[in-house]
């Protein structure tokens, strides 16, 4: 039996944690939110307004690739199924996760950008400031074909992107 990692991915605001909480409510995985993994300078600059370079994401980026292995080994070697949040905004970190870990699927939750704007403006305290939105759309890198996963929109609410994920995982989904 092998295990599967869901990758919640996308640009702030796009629903990844409202997601990620109601698919662990529903499944009862193992969970962990990618913001959680950053230093603290990574969360100081971006709290400045200041955009990550790669350099500050290559280690956030293999300590949750470290987390991912841990749930593909747990169990004696059968695995454990969890969910991540992650911006996984370029295809060199979606690898990076997915290098040797064979359980990740990526699901890429996007909305338009007026909508992510706002999403970002109604949660007051968050480090991550709307202002930072443009250069993660800039930066962001559409899954390729022979990348392991699906594009869902979250407009219609995260019930629906749940029962959207639940079907890609049924048996020749994918």
């Amino acid at each position: 039996m092998s295990s599967t990692t869901i990758v919640l991915m996308g640009v702030s605001g796009a629903g990844k944690t409202t997601v990620m909480a109601a698919l662990a409510a529903r499944l009862g995985w193992a969970t962990a939110e990618a913001d959680d993994f950053h230093s603290a300078a990574n969360v100081a600059k971006m709290r400045a307004g200041v955009p990550l370079a790669d350099v500050d994401r290559w280690p956030w980026l293999a300590s949750l690739a470290v987390w991912i292995g841990e749930r593909e080994a747990a169990n004696g070697g059968a695995g454990e199924n969890a969910i991540v949040t992650c911006s996984a905004l370029r295809r060199s970190y979606r690898d990076l996760l997915r290098h040797g870990h064979p359980s990740v699927l990526f699901v890429h939750l996007e909305a338009p950008a007026a909508t992510l704007d706002a999403r970002l403006r109604s949660r007051p305290g968050h480090y991550m400031p709307p202002a930072l939105l443009t250069s993660q759309l800039e930066t962001l890198e559409p899954l390729a074909p022979d990348e392991p996963g699906a594009v869902l929109s979250t407009e219609a609410g995260a019930g629906q992107v749940v029962a959207d994920i639940l079907a890609l995982l049924e048996p020749g989904a994918n």
